[in-house]
């Protein structure tokens, strides 16, 4: 018995409605909105916060994103922080230098010096080192952060293509 056997009998008797893709949106208001409840714990208002993470996750810098914001590039470092993006100057080793600090096993101008960072940037590692992101802020901008280049790869020209992979 052949295929062509086996739909011999088969009909089309209704269309397929085309539905698009599926999304879910639990997020119930504006990123500002769902950040409100965090306020206390934030370095500026939930507003501010709402915009530094937009501008953010359009592939903007930090610095940019505090001036669209109208604020300093170091407490729109720190609320990125606490939505739990990934922010510190520091490098591994740097960062376990100001854990020693913290913890007072190194002098802060010794750390300062074995660092080799701006009284700035050690400034914001140490907040870093010193406070945690808030769990229900960090789902809050998740999808914010996520998606803010629209799906887009910044580097994507530069990426290889299972085509790139054959041989000439």
């Amino acid at each position: 018995m052949g295929l062509s056997e086996i739909a011999a009998g088969v009909e089309v008797t209704t269309e397929q409605r085309d539905r698009g893709v599926a999304t879910v949106d639990e997020t119930g208001g504006s990123l500002a909105e769902r950040l409100a409840e965090y306020a206390d714990d934030l370095p500026c208002e939930p507003d501010v916060a709402a915009t530094v993470a937009e501008v953010y996750a359009e592939g903007r810098s930090i610095g940019t994103a505090a001036s669209v914001a109208g604020i300093a590039p170091t407490t729109a470092a720190k609320t990125l922080h606490l939505l739990g993006e990934q922010v510190s100057p520091l490098g591994p080793t740097g960062r376990e230098v100001v854990r020693d600090w913290v913890n007072a096993e190194l002098a802060r101008t010794e750390a300062l010096e074995l660092t080799g960072a701006s009284e700035r940037a050690f400034a914001l590692a140490a907040y870093v080192e010193t406070h945690e992101p808030i769990p229900g802020a960090r789902e809050a901008v998740a999808a914010t952060l996520s998606t803010g280049l629209g799906g887009e790869q910044p580097l994507a020209e530069a990426m290889s293509d299972v085509t790139d992979l054959r041989d000439s």
